[in-house]
């Protein structure tokens, strides 16, 4: 009998007590599958009364309870189990500012979800979504992200999740705890996100071995990988980016056959690249920004797609088939030590490769481009020899070409010029001769040839490229004049044409900064210079220049030392403040030869920004982004929930506003201002992040508009938070409320500006510092990455506002060109360690402060006759019976108190600017010390 075959016992008797037993042990091991199973089913009547009490809560307007609930905005509805009804499965309510955690009594009541969206929120706790008791729905849910909230509790009180398998938690303020004993207790967890908290010590080992992706990345755990993390099999995600990780990477990849990403980038871990990484799955591998020795393993490249293993100290040759198997599509090695020649054998779907930053020498082989797919090729500061092969024409898909800083000769061979996707071509710093060809890619938008030997004229169908928008011919052998056709160039934001033989000026377009230093360039300048309203900034240095300089704008500097015979007519009102100007652009040129970033005066010029109806086209790190029509907005967001903005606010209309330059009011180094008038007479400030150069990561959209939101929600009154974003193919726009009054440079230099009284300065010293402090003590702390008087707005003559605070989190000065010094900051203002630590800090931010307040207190701009106010001012306080020197005569006389005060402050300013970052105090401390003199 089939009792006897699965029962020892003899009797019925036996066999029924044991069958009793079954059930009684199923019965107590599982009440809450019994429990979930036996809810009563949730109708969409009663998902519709839970919902609309919840849109009170959340402040929704997209719920229409004339509509059926499962066609709302961010709810989704499934058949039940039964397929008899539908069923309220998924809610999402990502980003709409919420932060009262009342709306989880609602969300508890809908046990029939899912999946559960609360990310980019403003939760500090979540209230009752912890309490199993009372919240059914986390019997079921399988999904949960809570990602981009202020979320500070500890993942002990997560729990009740029985049947979770996805679990978001990324940038949140979690703190450090014990992790792997709660991580535990999701038995069916397949994804946990933890990146971008404050979690540190040891990586969590006790999780469920179920998991397939673990991202920790963006926290601070430290010590070395653990070997046990090797024991969850069905891992095929890993990402342990960002951390302080370090020592030897475990040889145990053989026990991960599944992986497929493995992402350890921005660690310090060391030693030789692990040999059992030769994983079969693996096809991404990102180890980029450690401490990497050793060569290159030859089968690295075997299954892996895509490889980083920039900024290591990998030394040695690349393996002559390293770059040949036929899966690679994007290798990138750049600042290691490798030596040898470039493999002659690349791979046919290979589309992005770069050595730059390495010691290859030999040819660039001929072969380059035999597989017709690469579209960016970077083999920019090696030792490559010889000349450009011409078969670099073959590479038809060509965007992007970098081979400055290398030793080759000879001409730019023909075919290169015209290929017709080419966007970005670098080719400085070379030994190249010749003549410049006359004919360029239609889509190129960055040509530098400087520092070769080119010789002959400037091919005048330059200009004619409607998207060129940097320029560089500086360091060769041109010759004659400027081609006339160079008012036909709209899109020119840099232009650099130092250091030739040029001899005609010629006629130029609205450039804002000029450079024609060091030429042969004769006769009177062109009065038509004086009319262009956009310049700031005008170098006519060393030259063979007579006569007068046309009179320009009281805010235009002017450079004309070298030419004798050269008279600057625009020394009349204010002769000491014009010398100045001068005497600070020959700073600019100290700094930037010390930095090596340039040889000789190198200043970026830029013409009025094109309208915004062209195309054009824009080379980001991870791709090349195309586009019918700037204006074409590819995601415009509201941040603000304030009904007076979002009823205002339209996205054409700001774009409208941007295609006139006659609505722009403010210029600064990395952005544009216009004034956008909506349709309700309401007038808003949209700011256009001038995103030419590749420091900006505006590329990676989703990245951007997560940073953008954060700074939105936001509120301090002596800070810009932007009310919405747009993004474009290639740029991008902020907007603001508009309540522009000049900015605190223009209210203590401007060309009109009365004598601003004490009162009125003390003020803009409180608001700033505020601001400054509210900033730096935000949970994740924001940095200023260019703080002075030119970045603060007046709301009116003694209410400042903090501008430009996004720039920190969507500028790569990794990514610049020129050294950090030449992105952090304006002349006058940056930090003197800046120039070693490359490295953005709280105690920089504090000495650009020091800097506002000694011009608060002087009246004199951040830099005079070649010296920074800063120094001067330390140098005068040396001895206290000068002290009074510093302080502006025209208010310091006021009255005893105000010469009191102002003494006081000065020396708080003295303290923000000292020469050592740790002896300047912290901004809170300064806003106290503000406050206190009173």
């Amino acid at each position: 009998m089939v009792e006897r075959r699965y029962c020892p016992c003899a009797s019925h008797g036996g066999f029924l007590m044991l069958v009793l037993l079954f059930f009684l042990f199923l019965f107590h091991h599982a009440p809450m599958a019994a429990a979930a199973d036996a809810l009563p089913p949730l109708t969409l009547e009663e998902a519709l009364g839970i919902l609309i009490n919840l849109s009170s809560v959340v402040g929704t307007n997209r719920w229409n309870s004339s509509t059926s609930v499962c066609n709302w905005t961010g709810v989704a509805c499934t058949r039940s189990g039964s397929g008899s009804s539908l069923e309220v499965t998924n809610i999402t309510l990502s980003n709409y500012n919420i932060s009262n955690h009342s709306i989880f009594a609602s969300i508890c009541r809908i046990y029939t979800l899912q999946s559960l969206d609360l990310s980019r929120n403003s939760f500090t706790d979540l209230g009752g979504l912890f309490s199993t008791s009372s919240c059914r729905m986390k019997e079921r849910l399988l999904s949960l992200n809570l990602s981009s909230n202020k979320l500070s509790q500890k993942l002990s009180d997560l729990s009740g999740f029985p049947q979770l398998e996805v679990l978001d938690l990324s940038y949140n303020l979690f703190p450090s705890e014990n992790l792997g004993a709660y991580l535990g207790s999701f038995p069916r967890l397949r994804s946990m996100n933890l990146s971008s908290n404050k979690l540190n010590g040891d990586i969590p080992l006790s999780m469920a071995g179920s998991l397939a992706e673990l991202v920790l990345s963006g926290n601070q755990f430290s010590g070395s990988i653990p070997q046990a993390l090797f024991g969850y099999g069905n891992l095929t995600l890993l990402d342990l980016s960002q951390n302080d990780l370090s020592g030897a990477v475990p040889d145990e990849f053989k026990s991960l056959p599944k992986l497929q990403t493995l992402l350890l980038s921005g660690n310090t871990l060391s030693g030789k690249i692990p040999v059992s990484l030769n994983v079969t799955r693996l096809t991404r591998f990102a180890a980029n920004r450690n401490l990497f020795s050793g060569s290159i393993p030859t089968w690295i490249t075997k299954h892996v797609r895509m490889l980083d293993l920039s900024y290591n100290n990998l030394s040695g040759s690349m393996p002559s088939d390293f770059l040949s198997h036929p899966g690679l599509q994007t290798v990138d090695l750049t600042s290691n030590m490798l030596e040898g020649s470039i493999p002659n054998s690349l791979s046919r779907n290979l589309f992005r490769l770069r050595l730059g930053g390495n010691k290859l020498g030999g040819n660039i082989p001929n072969s380059i481009c035999d597989g017709m797919s690469l579209a960016y090729l970077e083999l920019d500061n090696n030792q490559l020899m010889g000349s450009i092969p011409s078969q670099l024409a073959k590479c038809k898909h060509l965007s992007l070409l970098s081979l400055a800083s290398n030793q080759l000769q000879g001409p730019l061979p023909d075919g290169i010029s015209n290929l017709e996707e080419l966007v970005v071509l670098k080719l400085q710093n070379n030994s190249l001769n010749g003549h410049i060809p006359n004919t360029f890619s239609a889509s190129l938008i960055t040509l530098n040839l400087s520092q070769n030997s080119f010789t002959g004229q400037i091919p005048s169908r330059v200009f004619e490229l409607q998207k060129l928008s940097t320029l560089d011919l500086h360091g060769n052998n041109i010759s004659s004049g400027i081609p006339i056709s160079i008012s036909s160039s709209k899109s020119l934001i840099e232009l650099n044409l130092g250091y030739n033989a040029l001899t005609d000026l010629g006629y130029l377009s609205e450039l804002e900064i000029l450079d024609l230093s060091y030429n042969k360039l004769s006769g009177m300048v062109p009065s038509s210079l004086g009319n262009m309203q956009s310049l700031t900034q005008l170098v006519l240095s060393y030259n063979n220049l007579s006569g007068y300089v046309p009179r320009f704008r009281q805010d235009v500097e002017i450079g004309i030392d070298g030419n004798p015979d050269l008279v600057n007519g625009t020394v009349s009102n204010n002769d000491t403040r014009t010398t100045g100007k001068r005497k600070m652009h020959n700073v600019v040129i100290i700094i930037f030869t010390i930095a090596g970033a340039l040889v000789g005066l190198c200043v970026l010029a830029v013409i009025t920004m094109m309208s915004l109806s062209k195309r054009i086209y824009r080379v980001e790190d991870e791709g090349l982004s195309t586009g019918e029509s700037v204006s074409q907005i590819i995601d415009g967001h509201l941040i603000t929930m304030n009904s007076i903005h979002t009823s205002a606010i339209e996205f054409m209309k700001a774009m409208e506003a941007v295609c006139n330059h006659q609505n722009i009011f403010l210029k600064t180094r990395f952005c544009t201002y216009y004034k956008a008038v909506m349709p309700n007479g309401s007038t808003y400030s949209v700011k256009k992040l001038n995103s030419s150069d590749k420091i900006f990561q505006i590329g990676n959209q989703e990245k951007f508009a997560r940073e953008i939101e954060v700074l939105g929600k936001l509120t301090n009154s002596n800070v810009m938070v932007p009310l919405a974003y747009i993004l474009t193919v290639d740029s991008a726009y902020l907007i603001y409320e508009h309540a522009y009054k000049g900015t605190v440079s223009d209210l203590l230099h401007g060309e009109k500006s009365d004598v601003i009284d004490w009162p009125s300065r003390y003020s803009i010293a409180l608001g700033v510092a505020q601001g400054l402090t509210f900033l730096h003590g935000c949970t994740q702390p924001v940095l200023l990455l260019d703080l002075s008087t030119r970045t603060i707005h007046l709301k009116s003559t003694n209410e400042p506002q903090i501008g430009d605070i996004e720039l920190y989190k969507i500028i790569d000065p990794s990514r610049s060109t020129g050294s950090f010094s030449t992105i952090a900051g304006t002349v006058g203002y940056i930090p003197p360690e800046y120039a070693y630590t490359m490295r953005l800090t709280m105690a920089g931010n504090v000495y650009s402060f020091g800097v506002i307040l000694l011009e608060l207190l002087t009246g004199k701009p951040s830099v005079s006759d070649g010296v920074e106010l800063a120094k001067w001012a330390l140098g005068l306080s040396a001895r206290p019976d000068q002290r009074d020197q510093i302080l502006d005569a025209r208010i310091s006389g006021a009255s005893i108190a105000v010469h009191s005060q102002m003494l006081s402050i000065l020396n708080i300013a003295l303290s923000c600017v000292a020469f050592s970052p740790d002896a300047r105090p912290k901004m809170r401390n300064v806003l106290r010390m503000l406050f206190n003199v009173k």
